[in-house]
């Protein structure tokens, strides 16, 4: 089992990220952490696997644990046997097949006989049947560093297993593998992902927010379910505060017109009654404390309720405010934009594609483009926009214009400002009120503005690309997305997706995330191999 007490974690000079937080999570089940972008989710796994000290608090796990890293760069010096934290276990057996029987050999392989078995095994099963376990990580791709870990999980047989974003480079034969070892695998997992298929194969989700860790006993759909529940609650709660709130101000506007009625009578009154000057001057002066005192009852009702309605609204999600209305595209649907015919292109001497390229892309088509890693999507998009030229085949472009995300939205500008690249897409010459206001509804306060963009997350980098694309008056007639969901947290896949399933222009999509696709409403895959 997996027992958090009371931990409490920051960075140094910066804010507590946890702060007495409890968590505890039975032996052999399967969990993940969700929440936005800044919560603290990969730090929590880090603490939980101490590879994080927290500040204060108490750890309590049972069993070996082998922790799955989102980032592999501090690894790339090492062997593959290292990064397992098997090297020590392979040179005892080596040593003790050789003739050696040094005490501590048998103590550090520990009766582990089988390893190099299950090892090759093991890499077998991801794909990797011809690396060596000697070979260090340095040359190879995102794809392969990361079933190079996932691999450790057969070889080391953990009774927890801590993974972070663990399909990120994940091809789909690689994701399907995975899919199916954690559905038959007893340990306790615990994921942080934003893949949906694989948050859909666990028992409990833990959210983490501002509040706290929150428990859903249920897998993702069931804790998407129940967050539908809580919103429709929430925007109930609002309208009722709201209600309250006007109710509120009538009945304050009410009291105080009948006081001052009653306070002008009685001043008639006592002025027809002849009543002396000093005792009039003290009879307005209670009159005014009782004005006073009713006024100040009144505010501080209505301040309350205001209070408890802006602590309701900040709750709502920000996702359905920073949906990008684009324009129409301007080219008539149907409009030949790319044809491609017996196209190859030559990569160390070799073509890179086993059979050559043939397709047409239409205005208003939604492609995908689907193929394992290494097999050359990313190339293909370049070689389709013109930035490589094909080695073979003949390639026709029209005029159209189009827009290039990818995973690491490096359209952005790291050396500019949130503020000079919004200004960019400003074609229309918008007004800055205009501009100033939808910074804001893309949740970039005014302290921000003067924010470089080369220390944004990638939900703000996207968000940052999202409001550029609303300022711009023109939406562009071809969007290509490169595995764009690989560093956004749910939320933030959720604002991609509500932008991107209303646009009536052309869609070419390399990604592995079967939600999202299916969401988007993809209508014909290109498969490489």
């Amino acid at each position: 089992m997996i027992l958090l007490q009371n931990i409490s974690f920051g960075f140094p000079g910066g804010d507590l990220l946890f702060n007495h937080t409890n968590l505890s999570i039975p032996s052999q089940t399967k969990s993940a952490l969700v929440g936005s972008n800044g919560m603290g989710k990969s730090t929590l796994l880090k603490i939980i696997a101490h590879e994080l000290k927290p500040l204060n608090g108490i750890i309590n796990t049972q069993g070996n644990i082998f922790y799955v890293p989102q980032m592999f760069g501090n690894f790339n010096h090492l062997t593959i046997a290292e990064c397992l934290k098997i090297d020590e276990k392979l040179q005892a057996l080596e040593k003790i097949t050789n003739g050696e029987i040094d005490e501590k050999l048998f103590e550090t392989l520990n009766d582990d006989w089988d390893i190099e078995e299950r090892s090759q095994a093991a890499l077998q099963y991801w794909g990797l049947k011809d690396f060596e376990l000697t070979q260090k990580l340095d040359a190879l791709s995102g794809g392969q560093k990361t079933k190079i870990f996932l691999s450790g999980i057969q070889i080391n047989e953990p009774d927890i297993i801590i993974l972070d974003e663990p399909t990120n480079h994940l091809d789909l034969e690689g994701r399907k593998l995975l899919y199916d070892l954690i559905a038959k695998n007893h340990a306790t997992i615990v994921i942080v992902s934003h893949d949906r298929t694989l948050l859909n194969l666990v028992d409990t989700i833990f959210e983490l927010s501002n509040q706290g860790i929150a428990t859903y006993g249920g897998n993702y759909d069931f804790y998407a379910e129940q967050k539908l529940v809580e919103e429709e609650a929430l925007h109930n709660d609002i309208h009722a505060k709201e209600r309250a709130l006007k109710k509120a101000k009538e009945k304050e506007r009410e009291t105080m017109e009948r006081k001052q009625k009653l306070d002008a009578k009685g001043k008639q009154k006592q002025e027809k009654s002849g009543v002396a000057r000093i005792m009039m001057n003290t009879l307005r002066n209670n009159a005014e404390k009782n004005t006073s005192k009713l006024k100040s009852v009144h505010a501080e009702k209505i301040g309350g309720i205001s209070g408890d309605l802006r602590d309701l609204r900040s709750s709502l999600k920000n996702s359905d405010q920073m949906k990008v209305n684009f324009n129409d595209s301007g080219l008539h649907s149907g409009k030949i934009l790319i044809a491609a015919e017996e196209i190859n292109y030559k990569y160390n001497a070799e073509q890179l594609w086993k059979e050559d390229i043939n397709i047409e892309i239409r205005s208003g088509d939604r492609i995908s483009v689907k193929g394992s890693n290494g097999s050359g999507k990313t190339t293909l998009i370049k070689v389709l926009l013109g930035n490589f030229k094909p080695s073979k085949g003949k390639l026709t472009r029209a005029e159209f214009n189009s827009i290039y995300i990818d995973q690491e939205y490096s359209l952005i500008a790291n050396d500019s400002t949130i503020n000079e690249f919004v200004h960019t897409f400003n074609d229309n010459a918008l007004p800055e009120s205009e501009i100033k206001t939808l910074l804001s509804r893309f949740l970039f306060r005014k302290e921000t503005w003067n924010k470089k963009c080369a220390v944004l997350s990638g939900g703000e980098r996207l968000r940052l690309l999202l409001c550029g694309l609303s300022i711009s008056n023109k939406a562009p007639d071809l969007i290509i997305l490169d595995e764009p969901t690989n560093n956004l947290d749910l939320q933030n896949i959720e604002i991609l997706t509500n932008s991107i399933k209303d646009y009536q222009g052309t869609l070419l999509v390399i990604s592995h995330d079967k939600t999202f696709l299916e969401e988007i409403v993809i209508d014909r895959e290109l498969i490489l191999s």
